[in-house]
């Protein structure tokens, strides 16, 4: 496999293998780019969205931009056996200032390994990369990245992958009290958990549910339409989100133990000096009639034992989701 450095770029044939030129793309019908643009998948717009959170992480830690200048800088040993988060950049010709071309989490892939295939013309993604370099759309490419741990790899896989799985309620049981009702299937393994709860977000009327003046010439009839719209909820409910609120790491006892003694606690045995997590989902379990108790969610995902007293795995969090955890101390 031939690698080519940056100086040597420009040598090139733009007759590229699979990537299509200025008068291919001229051939296309318009209808058909317009068909498949419309066919993007629910996938495609999912890995748009990650990038787009991995990008938040970068920006949040404030690195600095480094210029690709040669194969030597992915050969380095700090790079060779590295996993990290890490950008793709680059600038033009007119504007100095450096754009995000592609982000990405490196977790089961050394970084200078990753990295050089996006430098690679080979490569697909280095195929891009030079071809826009070649055409004078770019300037300079730059990368950066933050080295991370195995631990937090998974942390933000269990941010960014895994679902969020709901805790079911008993009926109430001695009046005012309910019980969790764990599901079956999770892990008999040391590994990583989060627990949140749903919370709906109110929000001021929508302009058009404020009551419209009645028109002169229409005195003393009644504007059924803005009566109506203004009989309905008068305050529009966003849909709702769930709000991390606890990370836990199952190093000693297994994943389905931790959660068990989170939420086997029995109301009965709650007490007002309870703190943290446990508190929190005791009280929850007190409703008053007529009232649920607030929604509540868990998701894991397994981690070896050794890798799990590595790395910052709650600002880890923290830095991914942009809030605190309310009940990490």
């Amino acid at each position: 496999m031939e690698e080519y450095p940056q100086e040597d770029w420009g040598n090139h044939s733009q007759d590229l293998h699979g990537y299509p030129t200025d008068q291919e793309l001229d051939e296309i019908p318009v209808t058909k780019r317009t068909l498949k643009i419309k066919q993007e998948s629910s996938e495609e717009a999912q890995k748009r969205d990650i990038m787009q959170n991995i990008v938040q992480i970068l920006e949040s830690v404030q690195l600095k931009w480094e210029l690709f200048q040669s194969w030597t800088d992915f050969s380095r040993l700090h790079l060779s056996n590295k996993l990290a988060i890490f950008g793709i950049g680059y600038n033009t010709r007119w504007k100095e200032d450096i754009r995000y071309h592609y982000a990405e989490i490196s977790s089961q892939v050394p970084l200078g390994k990753r990295l050089r295939e996006y430098f690679n013309s080979e490569k697909p993604e280095g195929r891009i990369i030079m071809t826009r370099v070649q055409k004078m759309n770019w300037k300079n490419v730059y990368y950066k990245f933050l080295e991370i741990t195995i631990s937090e790899a998974r942390c933000l896989e269990l941010h960014m992958e895994i679902d969020w799985i709901p805790i079911a309620h008993s009926k109430p049981t001695g009046g005012n009290v309910v019980q969790y009702l764990l599901p079956g299937g999770i892990p008999k393994s040391p590994g990583l958990y989060a627990i949140g709860y749903e919370e709906c977000i109110e929000r001021p009327p929508s302009p058009h549910l404020e009551r419209r003046p009645l028109d002169p010439g229409k005195e003393g009839r009644v504007d059924l339409e803005t009566l109506s719209a203004q009989a309905s909820l008068q305050v529009e409910i966003e849909p709702t989100r769930i709000i991390y609120c606890y990370l836990g790491i199952a190093e000693v006892r297994t994943l389905q133990q931790c959660l068990f003694l989170h939420f086997q606690a029995n109301a009965k045995t709650f007490s007002k000096d309870w703190v943290g997590i446990n508190g929190f989902l005791s009280q929850n379990c007190i409703v008053d009639p007529g009232i649920s108790p607030k929604s509540i969610y868990i998701k894991f995902v397994e981690v070896e034992r050794d890798f799990l007293s590595a790395g910052s795995l709650v600002e880890c969090l923290e830095k991914a989701i942009g809030y605190p955890l309310k009940f990490n101390n």
